[in-house]
């Protein structure tokens, strides 16, 4: 007779849930990602024609290159603090109008948003556009119409930073709790009143966290806006490989890899200060509070910030400091704009450049060598990026504190990494092609870097984010070093493993638009050329096929990441 009590057992006690299949639709996923990834990367190798021996070859002309620019000459002082702070400049100044047009637009593009529904697909569509094609593109298109200088590369900056502004904001709004929206609109509120008063207070400190991230990411894109006129150290670097003074563009380089270490160290300070603003989670907050009203008011606070209750309103130091810094921002904010010293004359005059782009762009001209164009940068990018993500999967063992064989080693890796990651993508590509001469093998040579360095960072957060305790176990029982690994790291690491590398592919390929700017092949080269002969037809047809390029990308590797994670 079976028994019909209540079983007393703890849930430790529970008897264990069905082993996953071996060949489970996860496994197979990231196995056919990894057979996918081999064979770009062979394909890749015939393409470019890579081999060990042009391999050794290209890394002794490289290393005759680096001989000849040692020792750095670095510029005198006062030009490196002027090309320093236009640099800087630039990146505040386009960051901020950045965020200035991406909270409309990310509450047209949010799903929660109940403004006109026609305006949501045509915001998507400005968010999918604008973060696809890279800042040096951009650029090359606003020097051709408003001329060279720093408000073609602000401009730049600006437009392309919209897209991911925008595009997390938007889901940022879309996660905040709906009860106080609902309220408001309730008693009338308009769809922007809504935004302003009950929305934006709860999302503003994501939005001060993605700007800041993006801010980092514009000041490493401005400091080599200038290889295509748009100001900024770039310039001083251009002319100095054009005049062949490769000891003065080594101290250059040095001066914006100081500059980029110093700004990240500076980014983390700052996000670490403001993480602690942030809004609290739906659960941990009464479900008064939640909704907007304190447990003795019915009137209702649907303005209240999330996590705050009516007797905490007030001019505390918290909130002094906050509208302080908020200030500050405000007024750098404007002295960049002005530092861009806008020229009505030259924006009036910009006009006609404008129209004349604009009309010569439709219908877009699509060609055979276009799209050859467009292989050679998707094989670039997607070889360089799983030949990097091997090579990062070494450093990152050597990196992470609990896969490490010795401590110290893994800080040197971090050193070393850290640095390489400060180099910019378009520098190493401009010193292949220096040492190696146009084409993509100098191309792929320096994704192959940065994305080694970038892949290295994100699998060794990754691995050192796992749960210990499979490790210690089988650690403990006598396994061995890789066994323990084999059996109670990788299993876990498979998921980030995947999601990460495909992020970094799709980096890999925003970036070898760029540097087939610098002759470092793919169609960063064609696009620069249809503009400078002004055969808008074929940009426009450059810009589409990359948007397309990079949303598949995008599209498998949000699959990926579900699937996996």
């Amino acid at each position: 007779m079976v028994s019909t009590a209540p079983s007393t057992r703890t849930p430790a006690m529970a008897e264990p849930g069905p082993l996953r299949p071996p060949w489970s639709a996860r496994a197979l996923i990231a196995a056919g990602l990894l057979v996918a990834a081999v064979a770009v990367t062979w394909l890749t190798f015939w393409w470019i024609g890579l081999s060990p021996a042009s391999l050794a070859a290209g890394l002794d002309d490289t290393a005759r290159l680096l001989r000849r620019m040692w020792p750095p000459d670095l510029p005198g002082a006062g030009d490196v603090v002027w090309m320093i702070v236009e640099t800087l400049l630039i990146a505040v100044a386009g960051t901020g109008l950045a965020a200035l047009a991406s909270v409309p637009l990310a509450f047209l593009a949010a799903r929660t948003h109940r403004g006109p529904r026609w305006l949501r697909p045509a915001a998507r569509v400005v968010v999918v556009l604008t973060r696809a094609v890279p800042t040096l593109a951009f650029a090359i298109l606003f020097v051709r119409i408003f001329g060279l200088g720093p408000p073609a590369g602000a401009l730049a900056v600006a437009v392309h930073s919209v897209g991911m502004i925008a595009k997390l904001l938007a889901d940022a709004v879309e996660e905040t709790d709906p009860v106080p929206a609902e309220a408001a609109r309730a008693c009338g509120a308009s769809e922007v009143q809504v935004a302003v008063s009950t929305v934006l207070p709860r999302v503003f400190p994501a939005l001060t966290g993605i700007v800041l991230y993006r801010l980092d990411i514009n000041i490493r894109a401005s400091a080599v806006l200038g290889v295509v006129g748009a100001g900024g150290i770039g310039v001083a670097l251009q002319t100095a490989l054009g005049s062949l003074n490769y000891h003065r563009a080594a101290g250059i380089i040095c001066v914006i890899v100081v500059l980029v270490l110093l700004l990240e160290l500076l980014s983390v300070a700052v996000r670490r200060r403001t993480a602690g603003h942030g809004t609290l989670p739906r659960r941990t907050l009464p479900r008064r509070i939640r909704a907007g009203r304190s447990p003795g008011d019915t009137a209702g606070t649907a303005a209240l910030p999330a996590g705050r209750a009516p007797h905490d309103v007030g001019w505390d130091r918290g909130r002094v400091l906050r509208v302080a810094g908020a200030a500050a921002t405000g007024v750098v904010f404007l002295v960049s704009l002005w530092s861009l010293h806008p020229d009505p004359a030259r924006l009036s005059g910009a006009w006609p450049n404008l129209r004349s782009v604009l009309t010569g762009m439709w219908p877009p001209a699509f060609s055979g060598d276009l799209l050859m164009a467009v292989l050679e940068s998707l094989l670039m990018a997607l070889g360089a990026a799983s030949a990097g993500a091997a090579c990062g999967l070494v450093l990152a063992l050597l990196t992470a504190v609990n896969t490490t064989p010795w401590r110290p080693l893994s800080a040197v890796v971090r050193v070393l990494l850290a640095v390489v990651r400060g180099i910019p993508d378009l520098v190493y590509a401009l010193l292949f092609v220096a040492a190696l001469g146009l084409g993509p093998f100098a191309g792929f040579l320096a994704l192959w870097i940065s994305s080694t360095a970038l892949a290295a960072k994100f699998f060794a957060d990754s691995l050192e984010q796992l749960d210990p305790l499979p490790h210690e176990a089988l650690t403990s029982v006598g396994a061995r070093r890789w066994q323990a690994f084999a059996a109670g790291i990788w299993p876990q690491f498979v998921p980030s493993f995947t999601g990460n590398g495909l992020f970094v592919a799709d980096l890999a390929l925003r970036e070898s638009v760029v540097l087939g700017i610098a002759g470092a092949g793919g169609v960063g080269y064609l696009m620069q050329e249809s503009i400078a002969t002004l055969r808008y037809d074929t940009t426009a047809a450059i810009v589409i096929a990359i948007a397309v390029v990079v949303y598949a990308i995008e599209t498998l590797a949000r699959v990926a990441r579900r699937h996996l994670l």
